[in-house]
């Protein structure tokens, strides 16, 4: 799941339907991305960090550190 995406789309008032159409995508693929189920493209990463008016690095990094981490310890 990506906590820093949904913190910051909290933030800004912004709904899964808001994100879906600003991406023109539909409502469930934004979901799943957001819940972690779909794979977050580079490209998908970076037009979502263009709304926020932030790099993708900076949105996504810490979440895929942790996810990453956690992998590494099922192991």
């Amino acid at each position: 799941m990506y906590y820093a995406l949904k913190e910051l789309r909290y933030k800004k008032k912004l709904t899964n339907k808001d994100m879906a159409e600003r991406l023109g995508i539909s409502k469930p693929f934004y979901c799943q991305i957001e819940n972690g189920s779909r794979r977050l493209s580079y490209d998908m990463a970076v037009r979502i960090a263009e709304i926020f008016g932030k790099k993708p690095d900076k949105l996504f990094y810490d979440d895929y550190m942790i996810h990453r981490n956690k992998t590494n310890q099922d192991k």
